[in-house]
C-alpha cells in the first residue's frame, strides 16, 4: 500500500520533471491542500508548514475569511486595468494609509515588481528633488541581498547561483557589506538618491542586523538626503513581531515595500509606499501594470490586513517566537552540530556548523518532512523556520519536538 501512495506523489514529480523549467530543486513532497498551520499532500500525511510560502501565508492556509471575500468578490470584478477607476482600489489604498501612515500607495502584483517600482520612483525623485544629474543616479545595496529574481535584482546581488551568467547588469547600483557602518560611509557620495535594504536578510540565512547599525543607517540617509527603501516583503505584516520589522526601531523608512502576506497567499499582491515628494515623481505613462490594484487584490488585502490586527497576530509572532528561539536554544546546546539559533519573532533559523556545500541541512528537511513537518535549507548549511503566526504554544512544542528528534539522529 504504501509503495502505492508514493507512486502518486512520483507521477506528480516527473509531470513537472518532464514538461517544467527546472528553476527550482523543492523538496520531494507533492502537497494537496493547506488549512492553517498545516499542509496535507496527495496522499493525506499531515505536515507543519514551517516555511509559510516564504513569509507568504502570515495568516495560515486559506483562511476562512480571506478565502469568502476572495470568492465574493470573484464573483463580481475581478479586473478593468488602470484605464479605469474601480469601487476598490481607492477604499484599499485610504486603509493601508491609515495603517501604515504614508501618503500614498502604488499597488503592483509581486514583490520583485514592488523593488523594480521603488528603484525608479528612488531614481526619479533624485532627478528631481536631489539635483542628481541625468543617468547618474546610484542605489546602494547590501551584500548578502535577496530583492527577487527581476534584472535590477540580480544585478544588486552578490550571489553568484542568482547572477552568473545574467550580465550585463543594471548600472548603479553600489554594493556595500551588510551590518557596517563604515563600510556605508564610504560609499556615501552626491550621486547616491537611496539605500535598497532588508531589515533582516531573508535568503542569507534570517541574518539579523546590530540595531545601533540600523538606526545609524537611517540617520545618515536623513543627513546626506538619501532615501531609505524598506525590503519588508518578507520581514513585513506581523511575521517578525511588529507590522514592520522597522518598528523595532522606530524607523519610518522613505519606501516601504511590501507583498507575500498582503494577500494571505491566495494571489500576488505588493505595495510601494511612501509620501507625496517620492510618490508624486511617477506621472501618468511613466509606471505602471495592467493586474496592479486589480479590485480582486485590493479587497483581499483589505481583508488579510484586517486579520492580522483583529487576531493580534503581530503579538503572537513576538511571543511565539521567543518561545521558539529560548526552547531550541536549550535543546540544542547539547548538539554540536548546531552553530546559532537565531531571528526574530517568527523568522528564524538555525545554522548549522558544517560547509556550505555539505548535504546534511538537505537530509534533516528531508528527515524533518519524513516525521511530518516543512522546512527548507538556504546557502547549504542554514535551516529557516517560518510557521504562519497563528501558531500556537501547543502545536510549537510538538513541531520542535520532531526538529530535536530528527537533529539527534545527525
Amino acid at each position: 500500500m504504501q509503495s502505492i501512495k508514493n507512486q502518486i506523489s512520483q507521477n506528480y514529480i516527473l509531470l513537472e520533471e518532464k514538461y517544467g523549467a527546472h528553476n527550482y530543486h523543492p523538496l520531494p513532497v507533492v502537497l494537496d491542500r493547506g488549512q492553517g498551520i498545516y499542509v496535507w499532500d496527495v496522499e493525506g500525511k499531515q505536515y507543519f508548514d514551517f516555511l509559510s510560502a516564504y513569509s507568504a501565508v502570515n495568516q495560515g492556509h486559506c483562511h476562512p475569511r480571506i478565502i469568502n471575500v476572495l470568492i465574493e468578490q470573484a464573483k463580481n470584478l475581478t479586473l478593468t486595468s488602470r484605464a479605469f477607476y474601480n469601487s476598490h482600489l481607492g477604499r484599499y489604498e485610504e486603509f493601508v494609509h491609515n495603517l501604515f501612515g504614508y501618503d500614498k500607495l502604488l499597488p503592483m502584483n509581486t514583490g520583485a515588481e514592488a523593488v523594480e517600482t521603488s528603484i525608479k520612483l528612488a531614481r526619479k525623485w533624485g532627478y528631481t528633488h536631489k539635483n542628481v544629474a541625468e543617468n547618474q543616479a546610484q542605489i546602494i545595496v547590501f551584500n548578502g541581498n535577496f530583492h527577487g529574481r527581476t534584472m535590477a535584482a540580480v544585478s544588486a546581488s552578490n550571489d553568484p547561483s542568482s547572477y552568473k551568467g545574467f550580465g550585463p547588469y543594471l548600472p548603479g547600483l553600489i554594493k556595500v557589506d551588510y551590518n557596517s557602518i563604515e563600510a556605508f560611509k564610504k560609499a556615501i557620495n552626491p550621486n547616491v538618491v537611496a539605500i535598497l535594504i532588508e531589515p533582516i536578510q531573508g535568503e542569507a540565512g534570517i541574518i539579523v542586523p546590530d540595531n545601533e547599525y540600523m538606526k545609524s543607517l537611517y540617520l545618515l540617509c536623513k543627513e546626506n538626503k538619501i532615501l531609505f527603501i524598506a525590503d519588508e516583503i518578507q520581514t513585513g505584516l506581523a511575521r517578525t513581531g511588529k507590522m514592520l520589522a522597522c518598528d523595532h526601531l522606530d524607523i519610518r523608512p522613505d519606501l516601504v515595500l511590501l507583498g507575500k502576506a498582503l494577500s494571505g497567499g491566495t494571489l500576488p499582491v505588493s505595495a510601494v509606499l511612501a509620501d507625496d515628494e517620492v510618490m508624486m515623481c511617477i506621472h501618468p505613462g511613466e509606471h505602471g501594470s495592467t493586474y496592479g490594484g486589480n479590485p480582486l487584490a485590493c479587497a483581499v488585502a483589505i481583508e488579510s490586513l484586517q486579520i492580522l490586527l483583529d487576531e493580534n497576530l503581530a503579538s503572537n509572532a513576538q511571543k511565539m517566537g521567543e518561545f521558539f528561539r529560548n526552547e531550541l536554544n536549550n535543546i540544542l546546546a547539547q548538539y554540536p552540530i548546531i552553530k546559532e539559533v537565531r531571528g526574530k519573532g517568527l523568522l528564524n533559523a538555525i545554522e548549522l556548523d558544517i560547509p556550505e556545500d555539505s548535504d546534511i541541512a538537505w537530509n534533516l528537511c528531508i528527515s524533518m518532512s519524513e516525521h511530518g513537518l516543512l522546512a527548507k535549507p538556504t546557502h547549504g548549511n542554514i535551516i529557516r523556520f517560518a510557521p504562519p503566526l497563528t501558531i500556537n504554544q501547543t502545536q510549537m512544542r510538538e513541531a520542535i519536538s520532531i526538529i530535536e528528534n530528527c537533529i539527534q539522529k545527525i
